[in-house]
């Protein structure tokens, strides 16, 4: 992935890093020499935008995203209270709507679960279902405060749905995960990623309202680091909620900092603090993902904006002066708008041509917008995985107009809008093979087309998870390619991805995953 030398036969690694290929390691003596047979090596691959926590986490609940029917997920909610001991929070992960014919209630799962306290995560990440024990300890004032993130019935009455902000109304009543179950979930999460060929994650927002899951999240990441636990290089992106007035000299530019003025860059190559994240929207799947034009299910509904403009133009601006990377999630293209216009003022106030500043998800880009993020510097971080799992359904929510417009490849490329492919795992399949084969087919899990002039060839859609996802995370000059001085982090395949039939790219094996040198997935 270096255009200085496409490919090499050889790579001499020292260090942790690399320190030639081919000719500029002849001579040079080595412990150890391993012949690959044939085998592909690629760099390790960077996941732009995932969850560790949350991952490691959902995967030890009872998962109900397979389940397709009413009575299938209260006979889950059902055996996981059974399974649970008195007094203790009930939790279910991959809640999903769509195929049940609307949401559960509150009555529902107290049918199912009488008298439990149930916590049920919705798949998107963007909504929870919780139960009458949870919903009895908020008080009106409480519910009022939340807006429209509190759904109520027809009279009036919380129905048990809390999206976006209003979640922290139940995740504030259960005390946090300790330290201890997050170091657990954080290994468990990322030898999942090793297994996949990632070595290096950017955690898309902890300590978060929405996301969060210990006001110390990051103390569980120094402490998975300390006892030999941290399996991937991590970014840890800070939400812009723990931004407050700094007090500092008005000429620093830090009107706002996280306590002891930290911003990206701290850190080092494992463990280090990457762009500051802001919720502009919600997700497609819950339907709070801020359009312009109504969604085809809902009624007229056009999802959420969680900022008005004055009040998050104020908050980038201050952002962009105090030295942060901005990570702004936007899926709707009326969110997307918002955020091309903070960015595109921020920057003519306080130019910053190195920022990097980026879009999370980038889900629904109307064609006239394309110039306008390339104008802005804006980098797509992009999940094209989202478009396999829930393509079909993605599809029929927009409508035949806009659902070519979602999760591009080939505008934002020709539009030289630079293209980072990540996960969001746990929301879908992390794997980047998975992705690539996506980005290249364009095809659903159901077969169907979704916007198939959005299709890249197979190297730029390599090139997205390798050196665009690097960029995006400003590691460009230590990873996403194999060269003289970046990190020894490699992914050997059985097979050559840009030889392969498209059809075949996701099953290509995994044969090892390399991590400063030292195999950590697989074998040599």
């Amino acid at each position: 992935m270096d255009p200085a030398r496409p490919a090499a036969s050889r790579i001499g690694v020292w260090r942790g890093r690399i320190v030639g290929l081919d000719e500029e390691v002849d001579g040079l003596p080595a412990r150890r020499s391993v012949d690959l047979g044939g085998a592909t090596v690629l760099p390790g691959f960077v996941d732009a935008h995932t969850h560790l926590s949350w991952t490691g986490l959902a995967s030890g609940m009872p998962d109900l995203s397979a389940l397709r029917t009413r009575d299938a997920v209260l006979d889950a909610v059902r055996q996981a209270a059974a399974a649970t001991p008195d007094g203790r929070w009930v939790d279910l992960a991959g809640y999903d709507q769509r195929t049940l014919g609307g949401h559960l209630t509150r009555d529902d799962l107290e049918l199912a679960a009488p008298g439990r306290k149930i916590f049920m995560t919705h798949a998107s990440g963007h909504a929870c279902l919780v139960s009458n024990a949870v919903l009895d300890t908020v008080t009106e004032e409480e519910f009022a405060a939340a807006g429209e993130g509190v759904v109520r019935d027809d009279a009036g009455r919380p129905i048990g749905l809390l999206t976006e902000g209003a979640m922290e109304l139940a995740r504030s009543r259960r005390l946090p995960y300790s330290v201890a179950e997050l170091v657990d979930a954080i290994e468990a999460a990322g030898r999942q990623c090793l297994s996949q060929g990632v070595t290096t994650c950017a955690d898309a927002g902890i300590v978060a309202d929405l996301a969060g899951f210990s006001p110390v999240e990051l103390a569980a990441y120094q402490a998975a680091r300390e006892q030999g636990r941290l399996p991937v290089r991590v970014q840890a992106m800070i939400p812009a909620s723990l931004l407050r007035p700094s007090g500092a000299d008005p000429a620093d530019g830090i009107a706002r900092a996280v306590d002891l003025g930290l911003r990206t860059g701290l850190g080092d190559d494992m463990l280090s603090i990457g762009a500051l994240k802001m919720w502009l929207d919600g997700g497609m799947m819950a339907r709070t993902a801020a359009l312009t034009e109504p969604y085809e299910d809902d009624d007229g509904g056009t999802g959420q904006l969680l900022f008005d403009d004055a009040e998050l133009a104020a908050l980038v601006l201050d952002a962009h002066r105090a030295g942060w990377q901005l990570a702004i999630h936007a899926i709707g293209d009326a969110a997307v708008d918002q955020a091309i216009d903070v960015v595109t003022a921020a920057q003519a106030a306080h130019p910053r041509p190195e920022a990097r500043h980026r879009v999370e998800h980038c889900g629904l880009v109307r064609p006239e917008q394309l110039p306008r993020l390339a104008a802005a510097g804006l980098t797509a971080v992009v999940q094209p995985t989202f478009l396999h799992a829930f393509g079909d359904d993605y599809s029929t929510i927009m409508g035949e107009k806009r659902s070519g417009w979602m999760y591009r490849g080939r505008s934002f490329l020709d539009h030289g809008v630079t293209l980072a492919g990540s996960s969001d795992r746990p929301v879908a399949d992390g794997a980047p093979l998975r992705a690539i084969q996506f980005m290249v087919e364009r095809a659903s899990s159901g077969g169907a087309p979704v916007g198939a002039d959005e299709a890249v060839t197979v190297a730029e859609a390599v090139a997205a998870y390798t050196t665009g996802s690097a960029y995006a995370c400003r590691l460009d000059d230590v990873a996403g390619r194999l060269a003289a001085g970046t990190l020894a982090d490699l992914v050997v395949l059985g097979s050559d991805p840009h030889d392969a039939d498209p059809s075949e790219i996701a099953a290509i094996p995994v044969l090892a995953t390399v991590l400063g040198g030292e195999v950590v997935h697989g074998s040599l």
